[in-house]
């Protein structure tokens, strides 16, 4: 698709049928989506090498479902039209890419809100990261993990000990919710040059940010960098 974006080649005899399918604007969308490939490839292992769960890409997934609907459709159009079995191959390499990174890029997300469903939950911000449907996941697992808490642990415990988020009622944090490691190390990619940028509270480790080069820092003081599209994580 790159290479030709789905065009009868210059090389070969024309087959016309294949030409009234194929329309310019059919060409306009195949051509814009492989740039939505590239940034779904980019969320994807941001999303793979963050601890924590970033924000739900909303356009993006949308475009990708809609070229995902656009490929197949044209695949089944230029089989019925005898479309080269060469371009039918790239279609359809086309095709299992995206859905290999739209379904890894999804399912990697419901593997982090399972495993810190409580933790995003009472987190405001991380909670409103989630699309809907995530939402929903989210509060079905919550929901599930209360009543098996409570059948096996919790109703078996004292009084003023039965939290599912505290040690104990007077506890002043949610001491029993766990959290991604937030601190953990990870490998990195500068967008641009963002020049001297500082790694802790007192400015005492600084890093030269240049575009291009690979840095293995602390996820917590790049965060915003990785928010904001700066960095990207690899």
């Amino acid at each position: 698709m790159e290479n030709g974006e789905g065009t009868p080649s210059s090389s070969g005899p024309t087959n016309n049928s294949s030409q009234s399918f194929w329309t310019q604007e059919d060409t306009a969308d195949i051509a814009g989506a492989a740039t939505d490939v590239e940034l779904l490839k980019r969320a994807w292992r941001n999303e793979k090498a963050a601890p924590e769960i970033l924000t739900f890409e909303h356009d993006l997934v949308q475009r990708s479902r809609e070229q995902i609907q656009l490929l197949e459709e044209t695949i089944e159009a230029s089989a019925e039209s005898g479309t080269d079995d060469l371009m039918l191959s790239l279609y359809r390499m086309d095709l299992d890419r995206t859905l290999f990174l739209l379904r890894s890029y999804l399912r990697t997300r419901l593997q982090k809100i399972e495993k810190y469903v409580i933790h995003i939950s009472i987190t405001e911000e991380l909670w409103n990261r989630l699309s809907k449907p995530e939402q929903k996941f989210a509060e079905k697992c919550t929901d599930a993990l209360q009543k098996h808490l409570e059948q096996s642990v919790l109703s078996k415990l004292p009084h003023g000990y039965q939290s599912m988020i505290k040690q104990a009622i007077s506890s002043e944090e949610n001491d029993m919710v766990p959290g991604p490691q937030l601190d953990t190390f990870v490998f990195c990619k500068s967008r641009g040059p963002i020049g001297s940028f500082q790694l802790d509270d007192k400015g005492e480790d600084m890093v030269n940010l240049v575009a291009d080069d690979l840095y293995i820092l602390r996820y917590n003081p790049i965060k915003r960098l990785v928010e904001t599209a700066q960095i990207d994580l690899v």
